[in-house]
């Protein structure tokens, strides 16, 4: 029995029955230390592609340059996906991106909040981060893409001052599971037009057309962010970058 009535459990098999028609399959873990790495041992194990693992609590997940990333239990939806791309390698530097893509249009149409795209894989609302993105190629032919999204979160249960939940944003929904059918829903029309998708986010990308600071792992580049370009790379001052935190200088 959970304890949190305003944060109630997920049911991995409602959650099943009602996205089997594109593919997934749903688990939920009370709590792992990280879904990626969970997914990625199924995957090199021969898991087929469509399998979802959600952790109730995930106590040792990963961001990007391998920061850590932690929340209370039943607080946000925080999962990864396998997925087994039939495109080119090289191009699936854009995974992540059509993630946060879909998680985007999600929460637009479901959650009902201003939700933007900045490159390359975080979500914000309000200028805050509400979801972040880290896909890995977890082993030949398949890539996992982990999500963490802040749902029911309060202000003192956020790791950052720039982070953000839908329920501090005043979201339309907080419920966990219309949430995730949307974000799954979404991401299989996202991969299934990826030319359509990629214009879309272009299109959506709130850093492109900003001054930005890039934060490399040896340098700092400062400029105006042109373009997403065609392997889903930053161009900054003509100068094209596959990873970085970002910061705008100035407000979209």
């Amino acid at each position: 029995m959970y304890d949190d009535l305003d944060r109630p459990p997920l049911r991995a098999a409602a959650l099943t029955k009602a996205l089997a028609p594109d593919g997934w399959r749903i688990e939920v873990l009370a709590q792992t230390p990280s879904t990626n790495a969970v997914v990625g041992d199924r995957a090199r194990a021969g898991e087929a592609a469509g399998l979802v693992v959600v952790a109730e609590q995930q106590t040792a997940g990963r961001g990007r340059l391998d920061r850590t990333w932690t929340s209370p239990a039943r607080a946000g939806l925080t999962f990864s996906v396998l997925v087994r791309p039939t495109s080119p390698v090289a191009s699936w530097g854009w995974i992540p991106l059509l993630a946060g893509l879909a998680v985007t249009r999600a929460l637009r149409s479901r959650a009902e909040v201003a939700a933007d795209l900045k490159w390359p894989n975080d979500v914000l609302v309000g200028g805050r981060k509400v979801c972040g993105v880290l896909a890995e190629v977890a082993a030949p032919g398949a890539v996992v893409i982990g999500v963490g999204l802040n749902v029911s979160a309060r202000r003192d249960e956020l790791p950052v001052e720039t982070a953000t939940s839908l329920a501090l944003e005043g979201a339309a929904t907080k419920d966990r599971d219309t949430i995730l059918r949307a974000v799954l829903r979404e991401l299989t029309e996202v991969l299934a037009d990826e030319e359509g998708s990629r214009a879309a986010y272009r299109t959506g990308c709130t850093t492109v057309g900003q001054a930005v600071r890039l934060e490399l792992p040896t340098r700092v580049v400062t400029g105006m962010a042109e373009a997403v370009d065609d392997d889903g790379r930053l161009v900054v001052d003509g100068q094209a970058h596959s990873a970085g935190d970002v910061v705008h200088l100035r407000p979209s």
